[in-house]
This record gives structure tokens, sequence and C-alpha cells, in this order.
């Protein structure tokens, strides 16, 4: 209906009786000043139809907004992507792109299309998900996105998205005027952190033949062995944690007092559906989930020089994107104290079954041997028998066939990097 319809003829009288009750407030307080003080009543209750005529205006639409990827190797970039993308709307939806869609664009995905999907779907930005969507959002799509799915704009990160014959992705929905772009995270990408895991191989292995060149691939000559020393660690990060992006990840709320607070820490690296499940089964078990994330030292120590692949920072934005998690320990300790249960009013501190073996030190103690002394120690069955090694293996496995995956998006990576642009935002 148009503005002179009768939505617009409520919004004008609305309009004029504020006004008139407004001057008439003003008028009586300035007289007050004068005349001595009046027992005035608060605006709002000089207003009581104003709620009626609220009522009778039309709602608001909600912006459905849409973005799609194939959220392989899902990272911390991915997650910042989802969070700009639902700050443009007030709903989410997320397409996950086909094993075959990414097969025939990229080469073979890395995880199966159920872990990607409930990587996606742990994000807690996400309102809804769209399974096997097209890489391409070609006319068709694009209308069904509109009409079936209600969607308003359909959003993509500012680096290119082509297709094998170089045209856009998403030249369909500019042309259509329904496009928005985002920021691209700076410091990461699923490119950078296979050649971390590559890397971390040719350091357990010593093998200086495939591994190596395709960890040079991979990560750009970045890596920190350049010099020829063995690195301590194998991260080639290029992330600068920023305090405002820490706050964005956060839930910024703290547990009720009579919360019953779940408390469970680890390494977290190459954040996966095994993560995933087992910290939704720990937040079952209370109110409010306190997960600790060791230190890249704490990690390196237990697990080898070869560990974490991502570094404190990275493992703790993507823990803190998971919407089952409430709050993180950023550099949480190997032991957790009888000292620590307290400062924190942990009532139940819990373990997956399945995990990375954590070879004691010596001299080191059961970390959870407080927990245990007073009780409130839980081990969880891990839903997946997923873990960091697992992943790593898997692209090992497959060389030849992620070196060919990789050929064409490391030349796209490397010119996108030296045409960026400042965008303003976020």
């Amino acid at each position: 209906m148009g503005a002179n319809g009768a939505g617009g003829g409520d919004a004008l009288l609305l309009h004029k009786i504020l006004g008139t009750v407004l001057l008439t407030a003003a008028i009586l307080r300035l007289s007050a000043q004068y005349l001595g003080p009046l027992a005035l009543p608060p605006v709002s209750a000089m207003l009581p139809s104003i709620a009626l005529f609220q009522s009778r205006r039309k709602k608001g639409k909600k912006v459905r907004v849409y973005m799609d990827g194939c959220f392989d190797m899902m990272h911390y970039g991915h997650a910042n992507a989802l969070r700009q993308a639902r700050a443009l709307g007030d709903e989410l939806v997320v397409g996950v792109n086909s094993d075959e869609e990414i097969k025939a664009n990229k080469g073979p995905p890395v995880m199966s299309m159920d872990e990607r999907v409930v990587m996606v779907s742990s994000v807690k930005w996400v309102d809804e998900i769209i399974k096997d969507s097209p890489y391409a959002i070609n006319e068709e799509f694009m209308n069904k996105l509109f009409t079936e799915y209600g969607i308003d704009y359909i959003i993509h990160g500012d680096d290119p998205c082509l297709l094998p014959d170089g045209s856009d992705a998403y030249a369909h929905a500019k042309k259509a005027g329904r496009f928005k772009q985002i920021k691209r995270t700076e410091g990461v990408s699923s490119t950078d952190i296979v050649g971390r895991m590559l890397l971390c191989m040719r350091e357990r292995s010593h093998d200086s033949s495939n591994h190596a060149s395709l960890q040079r691939q991979f990560s750009h000559g970045n890596g920190p062995a350049e010099n020829g020393s063995k690195s301590s660690a194998t991260r080639i990060s290029h992330f600068l944690p920023t305090s405002r992006r820490i706050v964005q990840f956060s839930n910024g709320k703290g547990p009720r007092p009579d919360a019953r607070i779940v408390y469970m820490d680890g390494a977290f690296d190459l954040f996966h559906a095994g993560h995933v499940e087992t910290l939704k089964r720990a937040k079952e078990l209370g109110d409010f989930l306190l997960v600790g994330i060791h230190t890249d030292q704490t990690v390196s120590g237990h697990r080898g020089l070869h560990h974490p692949i991502m570094n404190l920072h990275e493992r703790s934005l993507s823990v803190l994107a998971c919407r089952y998690v409430d709050e993180v320990i950023i550099g949480a300790p190997w032991e957790v104290t009888k000292d620590m249960i307290t400062t924190f009013n942990i009532s139940l501190v819990v373990h997956g079954t399945c995990a990375e073996p954590n070879d004691l030190k010596n001299g080191e103690v059961d970390p959870y041997h407080a927990a245990k002394a007073m009780g409130i120690f839980k081990l969880i069955e891990s839903p997946r028998d997923l873990t960091t090694s697992t992943i790593i293996k898997r692209i090992v496995s497959n060389h030849d066939a992620y070196k060919k995956r990789n050929e064409t998006k490391v030349l796209s990576e490397k010119k996108y990097y030296e045409d960026k642009k400042y965008i303003n935002g976020d």
C-alpha cells in the first residue's frame, strides 16, 4: 500500500498526536519554572494510546541475507565472514556447496558434506542452512533464493570468486542489484592452513620430496623454517589479533550466580566437527560452558614441536564462534587446580574420549586430579572418531589431488593480495 494509504494515514496521525503532547509537556514544564513545581506525570503516562497506534502499524519484514561457500577446513576467517554477513540483515541463511560442485570447481574437499554442515551449523551467527547449494549462483537459483527462501541480499567477500571459465560466480546477483560485499579476514586461508599441515608432516617424517614441494606451494614461501633452521612450531600465520575482534566474537555475558558451570579444556587445533559435537554434549551438562584453550607452548610441549597448527588466538576465535561455548580462557593452564575450580565456580570438569595423545612430562601429575578428588570430573563419549592428526592424514594421503586443486587457488590469492585495496567497514 502506498504512503497515502491506511498505513501512511496512521503514521501521520501518530506524528501529529506526538507533536501536540510533547509540545504541551514542554510548555507545562517551562511554566513550572515560573509558577512553582507542578506534579507532572511522565510523558509516557500521557500517551495511553501510543501502543494502540504502534500495534496497527505493519510490522517490518525481517531482512534475510544469504552467503554460500565450500566451508572446507573451516576456520575463524569463515566464521568472521558469517558474522559480517549476519550484521547486514536480521537472519542469515548459509548455502553449503555440494561435494560434486566443489570437485568440479576446485578439486576434492578435505571434509565430508556432513562434517562441513556440522561446522557451519555450529556458528552462532547462522540461522538456517541450505545443503548442496550450487557453487555458481545462476539466474534460476538466484530467483529461487528470492522467492522460496525470501532472501533480500546475497553476500560475499571482497576476494574474487571465479568459475573455471573465468567468469564471476556472483555476476547475476550483482546485475540484479541484490549483492553486498564484506571484507575478507586478514591472515588466514584454507590454502595456508593446508600448507601448515604439510610442513608439520615434513618435520615429523623428514621427507623433503612431496611434502616439501606442496608446502612451498601452499604457504607462498612464508614457512617458519625459511632460513633452513628447524622451527619450534609450524605456524605461518599472518593473523594480527586485536581486542576488537575478540569482543566481536564474544558473547559478552557472564554466568548467572546460580549457573551450573561446565569446564572443558584442550588445544582445539584445526577446530573440527568432532570438537563441536563434544562441546555440544558438554553444554548439555550445565547452564554455562567455559572452555580453556591451552597455550602454543603447552600444546607443543605435550604433542611435539610440529603442534599446534593454528596459534592460540586463531584457536580461541574458532572456539568462541561456536554457539555452544559461552566463554573461553585464552591460554588456560595445563592443570585444573582446586583454586581454579573455586575462582571460576566450576561445577563439572569434562574431557572427551577421542583426543590427541598428551604425554605427561617428567614430574607432571594428572591435570584433572583435583577435579577427580572433588568428584566433579566426567568423561564425555566423543560422537566422532576425528582428530587433528586424522585430518592431516587425509591431506597427505591424497597429495596429487590437493596439489592440483590449489594451483589455481594459490595464484588467485597472490593476485588478491597484490591488488588489494582498503575497504571501509568491519
